[in-house]
């Protein structure tokens, strides 16, 4: 029978699987008892080879703490670490549709392999036996954010925390722009908490190279979150990433799910066709306010990018530091623009950028 092993505070509990749980997680990683084939990426660092297959004998399958449609994800240890288990079942009777998901196992762990930063989710290790692939990254304990905002309802954060949030996801986009990749699917979903209210993104299984990425024709977002050119299935750039980071900033200020009162259907044809967007309530703050109505634009040019995003909410965070109100108290003036101003421009000493 499997077992999982739990590291707490240096404390090592053994826990047996229930029959229930051991059947329902057996069906789906029965091919993971054996080494499976390995998955290779290419490094030019010291110039040699680095091998990310996993050694399943090392891994040890616990409770499924999530699922989609052709994936579970289990909480598990793996060289007795806390880590978390993608596993990838390939549909028999779906040739093509097999073929996408092994495309986006590979292209998952390529990326993933790559990318070294705070605020991305960690590559452990990764298993490639058809019909079922696994993907092992970190665990992070404080789950997605979607649940942690579910559990705030109907309550919005306070403000300094929306900002140390958004911060956090706006350096894990920032680096992985400046590594040319999109991820295509922001939401809050994808984004993990870890200690400290650590925020990091996760889920690269659509993920592409900007100069492979080509059209939106037969992409498969997800509407509520997905910006206008996207749904429009035309040729899209680094500023889809941005649109939805505005709508995930929304949903840190209030809690809630974007356009909850359509189905996402509906949800795409306004934002197409009718403009629309999510709520602001006079109750968010200005500062954000402004920064939300930019990058959720309608015309992508107009969409700040992220190195941008980053230094404005550092330069919030320095505001902050020395009033703790700042962010509630903050009203621009006429003949100032948060924009590309330097420091003068708002806070507590606002004047006019020529001033």
């Amino acid at each position: 029978m499997m077992k999982l092993n739990w590291f707490n505070h240096n404390e090592k509990l053994e826990r047996r699987l229930s029959l229930g749980e051991y059947k329902r997680s057996v069906s789906w990683s029965k091919y993971l008892v054996s080494s499976g084939a390995a998955i290779k990426a290419n490094v030019q660092e010291d110039h040699h080879q680095s091998d990310w297959s996993a050694d399943m004998s090392q891994l040890f399958v616990g409770n499924k703490f999530a699922s989609g449609r052709h994936s579970r994800v289990y909480r598990g240890v793996y060289k007795q670490k806390d880590v978390a288990i993608k596993i990838v079942s390939q549909p028999e009777e779906d040739r093509d549709l097999a073929s996408m998901l092994e495309k986006q196992f590979t292209s998952e762990v390529v990326l993933l392999f790559r990318l070294q930063h705070p605020n991305i989710i960690t590559l452990v290790a990764a298993c490639k036996k058809p019909p079922v692939f696994c993907i092992i990254t970190e665990y992070l304990s404080g789950g997605s954010l979607r649940a942690y905002l579910h559990q705030q309802e109907p309550y919005s954060l306070p403000p300094n925390l929306v900002l140390k949030l958004a911060l956090d996801i706006a350096r894990g986009m920032q680096y992985l722009h400046s590594q040319g990749i999109l991820h295509r699917d922001l939401k809050s979903e994808n984004l993990l908490l870890g200690e400290n209210m650590c925020v990091k993104v996760a889920d690269f299984g659509i993920s592409c190279l900007e100069s492979q990425c080509g059209s939106a024709k037969g992409f498969t977002g997800t509407y509520r979150w997905m910006a206008p050119e996207m749904i429009k299935e035309k040729k899209h750039t680094k500023k889809i990433d941005v649109y939805s980071f505005a709508i995930v900033l929304w949903e840190l200020l209030t809690s809630l799910t974007p356009f909850d009162d359509m189905t996402p259907e509906q949800a795409a044809f306004a934002v197409c066709q009718k403009n629309a967007r999510p709520p602001l309530h006079d109750s968010c703050p200005m500062a954000f306010r402004q920064l939300i109505r930019r990058c959720w634009s309608s015309k992508p040019a107009k969409r700040p990018g992220f190195d941008e995003i980053v230094r404005i909410l550092e330069r919030y965070t320095e505001y902050v530091e020395e009033n703790p109100d700042f962010l509630t108290a903050y009203e621009p003036d006429d003949n100032s623009s948060l924009f590309g101003c330097d420091r003068g421009c708002f806070g507590p000493r606002k004047t006019s950028c020529g001033n």
